[in-house]
């Protein structure tokens, strides 16, 4: 089942009406926004296994929580007033806009934060880490005591975790799910991410549709009765651990090693294949004044680098950033470094660090002739070998 699927046969897919239920969009993302409707007992058990999961780690409704969203909050008046989010006070939750997180609102988000003194925080990866790139860069430390940070709706990148960690002193509790209504992967106090069996099935596959350890996942789940999900193609794509990995934690539940985000959250390189956002994330560690950067790829052998930075990015740290990214990408592959003030957010208020515009066919016809290549090189190689041996 795909997503075309699930746009173009929704009334015969949906099981009830809309207003029977609970209608939920996706973000669009990858393309068109998608809807589906959940049954109120759908949403019930999702909500009850999150709140499970986040109470593992100390967070019961009531306790103090910053929420960073994609929620449209405020206006271009409340942003000149410094007023960036908006209080539920019966729950105690601060939610915050994240479309308007930068070097000049800075100020108002963190002493925003301060007064709050916030237990948990919830929301985008990408939003918390700016506040906390620029919180590092102004040598600011955190005065209050975050117990736990819960990302959702985006991969939490590597250098993001460990920037987040060290400027809240506290850990990351990551999971995974969809607006779709995709199983869910939790991560346990010992760190490992487990598939929940009781939400779900998860199927990794290969390019083929073929059983595998690490590729795209077909999801069925068990809470989404009123928008059925039976095989879905949701995009996304995980490793899994090797089946005899135990967890300290003592669960049996499968683990996954790795999280790769969408199926096209890579950059293809004719020399060396997909590289997946993870890799490219620390083409950064070693080049100073890069605030956040985007890569964009339209053409197989072409790739653009959005970059916001500071002046600390000169010349010689811009040709840090290439040969980090030439190293991964290639030395056919063209690179085209574009600077920006700010880099712009989805619709959604998420982040794209990858953004991959090549035509699937074109990726599969790639992904074959690279294949064939491959096997035409070992074959050649083993011929060698033999005949090194007869001789």
């Amino acid at each position: 089942m795909t997503k075309d699927d699930l746009v173009q046969h929704f009334d015969e897919i949906c099981t009830i009406p809309a207003a029977a239920g609970w209608e939920s969009h996706t973000g669009g993302t990858t393309g068109a926004s998608l809807k589906v409707v959940y049954a109120l007992h759908d949403m019930q058990e999702r909500f009850a296994l999150l709140d499970h999961f986040r109470e593992k780690f100390g967070y019961t409704l009531g306790k103090r929580c910053a929420w960073f969203s994609g929620k449209s909050l405020v206006t271009a008046g409340d942003v000149k007033k410094g007023s960036l989010w908006r209080d539920d006070f019966i729950n105690k939750i601060r939610f915050y806009s994240t479309f308007h997180i930068n070097e000049d609102t800075f100020e108002h988000y963190w002493r925003g934060l301060e007064q709050f003194d916030p237990e948990f925080i919830v929301g985008f990866p990408s939003s918390i880490s700016d506040l906390c790139r620029i919180a590092c860069a102004r040598n600011l430390k955190y005065a209050g005591k975050v117990i736990a940070v819960f990302p959702t709706a985006e991969m939490v990148l590597p250098e993001s975790r460990v920037l987040i960690e060290e400027t809240f002193s506290c850990r990351i509790a990551d999971q995974y799910a969809s607006s779709e209504g995709a199983p869910f992967i939790l991560e346990c106090a010992s760190g490992s991410k487990h598939i929940h069996p009781l939400t779900g099935v998860f199927e990794v596959v290969d390019e083929r549709l073929e059983r595998a350890n690490e590729g795209e996942i077909l999801v069925t789940s068990f809470t989404t009765s009123g928008t059925p999900l039976i095989r879905y193609r949701i995009g996304d794509r995980i490793k899994l651990a090797p089946p005899e990995t135990f967890c300290p934690c003592g669960s049996f539940f499968p683990i996954v090693e790795r999280i790769e985000g969408r199926n096209l959250d890579f950059i293809y390189s004719p020399e060396n294949g997909r590289v997946n956002q993870g890799n490219l994330s620390n083409c950064t560690k070693n080049v100073s004044g890069i605030k956040s950067f985007q890569l964009i790829q339209r053409a197989i052998n072409e790739v653009t680098v959005n970059v916001a930075a500071t002046e600390e990015f000169d010349g010689q740290e811009e040709m840090t950033l290439l040969g980090d990214l030439r190293e991964r990408l290639g030395d056919k592959m063209t690179i085209d470094i574009h600077r920006m003030s700010e880099i712009p957010r989805e619709a959604s208020g998420k982040f794209r660090f990858v953004k991959n515009h090549l035509d699937p066919k074109v990726l599969e016809s790639e992904s074959s002739r690279a294949q064939v290549t491959s096997n035409d090189r070992r074959s050649n190689l083993q011929g060698g070998a033999q005949d090194a041996g007869q001789e």
